[in-house]
């Protein structure tokens, strides 16, 4: 039985980032990763990177196919560049294979030549998640269903998108393939689009979504898939009746969940939540001692900056003075990349409500700004809310170009408590999207 340091299972952001950290302080580390597709992890592979790649490139202009060949090269390239990055160091080993559990410390591994069993002294699981499947007649019957993975490698656009689902991933999906050129559908059940947005902005970016070619069947339930040679046949039910519609294919978006079931976690002492999840404590560490959670398999956020901040924690806890944890996590925004994207941070006009918490409201058309005339994409608004005494930021939504640049400084002012005056008062360069926090906070 071969003895490690720490075993590494996932080739994840916050996996491959701790392996050099750990190299860097001089411990061997074994970092392990089924499939040889996913090294450096999710968002480079088959989410962040290759997803903003084809969306910039179809905003482009840019056929599908050549398109599709970009975005290949391009993760192609960061595959190689991450799995050199860990393979290259001198205390850490990477090791193809899958993983499971047989008690707290000790894990078997599988691969093509057979079976090993190690145990390591610190073992960090950062296995990512996977997407979820409704159980709809049919769905798993058809070739012509596919997850977001299975699209971004689709070598043909498919010209009919149905997609179910109309959270991050299924509004991307659908403004990408808008803008390819292709006539979307998305089936939601809910009755709007991003309900955890301010409403205005999300009224308005459906409203510029079906311009694209986008069609919405809200209170909407997917009851039957039926597979043709060419494509799909679904069965809706939808206010107005079942409705039966034809499509090229049907993308399922209907949320990812923690990727464990490979892990055999009931040989050990962890414990999961009601999704799933590994449950962790404040600084990441399972039930089980010296083993760690880290990334989207813990249920936190699922973004690759949050995973990115997991390695933060766990590295000022190895190594640093233990002050970091999930409870003091800087403020970060999130971004839905749309034509124009949409970046949020902070509190809605909803959540303040409910709260109680007094604010001014401060808004402003996209428009207005030089730089999305220079770009020739003038849609969407900004919208600000302040507190009315102090005027620091509560919340920010930003519809419009370069918002996933823009909603950056927000949060940096947000997170180091500086007043509107402060962004309204900055000398910006021009034309730049920043610009609009000058006369955006000038409403003050």
């Amino acid at each position: 039985m071969k003895h490690f340091s720490n075993i590494i299972i996932g080739f994840g952001k916050a996996g491959k980032t701790l392996a050099g950290t750990l190299a860097k302080h001089g411990e061997e580390v074994l970092i392990i990763e089924k499939d040889p597709n996913m090294y450096g992890g999710t968002c480079i592979n088959v989410a962040c990177l290759p997803t903003k790649n084809m969306i910039i490139n179809a905003h482009r202009g840019i056929e599908y196919e050549v398109a599709l060949k970009k975005k290949n090269a391009l993760t192609a390239m960061l595959r190689n560049k991450n799995y050199h990055k860990v393979a290259d160091l001198q205390e850490a080993t990477v090791l193809t294979a899958t993983a499971e559990f047989l008690d707290d410390h000790t894990v078997r591994v599988s691969d093509n030549s057979g079976q090993e069993t190690l145990i390591a002294d610190r073992i960090f699981i950062n296995t990512g998640a996977t997407p979820i499947w409704p159980n709809i007649d049919g769905l798993l019957a058809s070739k012509h269903v596919y997850s977001s993975t299975d699209l971004l490698v689709k070598d043909k656009q498919l010209k009919e998108l149905v997609i179910l689902g109309s959270g991050p991933i299924g509004l991307e999906f659908a403004s990408m393939y808008a803008q390819f050129g292709s006539h979307v559908t998305i089936i939601d059940k809910s009755s709007k689009i991003l309900g955890h947005f301010e409403p205005e902005i999300a009224e308005q970016a459906k409203n510029d979504l079906e311009e694209d070619g986008v069609s919405f069947l809200l209170e909407s339930n997917l009851t039957g898939v039926n597979g043709t040679l060419n494509g799909v046949t679904l069965t809706i039910s939808t206010p107005k009746g079942i409705k039966n519609i034809q499509a090229d294919g049907l993308l399922v978006a209907t949320g990812r969940k923690a990727n464990v079931t490979d892990l055999h976690l009931e040989r050990t002492s962890i414990k999961t939540g009601s999704h799933g999840e590994i449950l962790v404590n404040d600084i990441l560490e399972t039930d089980a001692k010296d083993v760690y959670a880290l990334g989207d398999v813990n249920g936190g956020p699922q973004f690759t900056y949050i995973s990115l901040d997991d390695w933060r924690i766990m590295a000022n806890h190895l190594y640093g003075d233990k002050t970091r944890s999930r409870l003091n996590r800087p403020v970060f925004a999130n971004t839905i990349f749309l034509n124009p994207a949409i970046s949020s941070v902070g509190k809605t006009e909803a959540q303040l409500n409910e709260a109680g918490i007094d604010y001014k409201v401060l808004k402003m058309p996209a428009a207005s700004v030089p730089k999305t005339q220079v770009i020739g994409n003038p849609r969407g608004n900004y919208k600000a809310l302040i507190d009315p005494q102090t005027h620091q930021i509560l919340g920010t939504t930003i519809y419009a170009e370069e918002s996933f640049e823009t909603i950056n400084i927000i949060s940096l002012a947000m997170q180091n408590h500086l007043s509107a005056e402060t962004l309204r008062d900055q000398i910006y360069t021009h034309p730049t999207m920043t610009e609009a926090l000058n006369d955006l906070f000038d409403q003050i």
